[in-house]
């Protein structure tokens, strides 16, 4: 079971990684074309502020969620360091189910959230602003995914 679930976490992870690599790539020529269009052309495309603003939202939620998958997250051990190997499989199993529980903070809470501003749209482009608030309870799923699997492989690990 951990197996399979390590696998999807991994390709799950793979695909938001080729998600921010579009979002980066498409979110930089944006903004290279605005610069481009403001002060070569002396005309501004008024769209495109709000769209590279989104993109980066976009970007920092699934950002998080690589990270954490990849375990780049700064962490502050002082504590756990002088703990045996017990206490620290115990203070990692406790920290990503901390992790596991903003994840679903963020499902909750980011869903209301989207379906309480369902009706309005996005001044310059005229998008629902469900659509662009969606990522956070995507990414509190993702991030759910990949706290269970470090969660049960605290677990995996010491039984064998």
């Amino acid at each position: 079971m951990v197996d399979f679930l390590t696998r999807a976490s991994d390709r799950l992870n793979r695909g938001v990684e080729y998600l921010l690599f579009g979002l980066g790539l498409g979110m930089a020529l944006i903004v290279a074309t605005q610069v481009f269009c403001r002060y070569v052309l002396n005309a501004s495309l008024f769209w495109s502020e709000e769209l590279a603003r989104y993109m980066l939202v976009w970007l920092s939620f699934f950002g998080a969620t690589v990270a954490y998958h990849r375990r780049l997250h700064p962490g502050v051990d002082l504590i756990t360091a002088r703990l045996g190997r017990n206490g620290q499989g115990a203070a990692t199993a406790f920290s990503h189910l901390v992790c596991m529980g903003l994840g679903l903070t963020m499902m909750i809470s980011g869903s209301r959230f989207a379906w309480f501003v369902r009706g309005q749209v996005t001044p310059a482009l005229g998008l629902p602003k469900w659509l662009i608030l969606a990522v956070i309870p995507v990414a509190g799923l993702i991030l759910s995914v990949h706290a269970l699997v470090f969660f049960l492989r605290v677990f995996d690990r010491r039984a064998g």
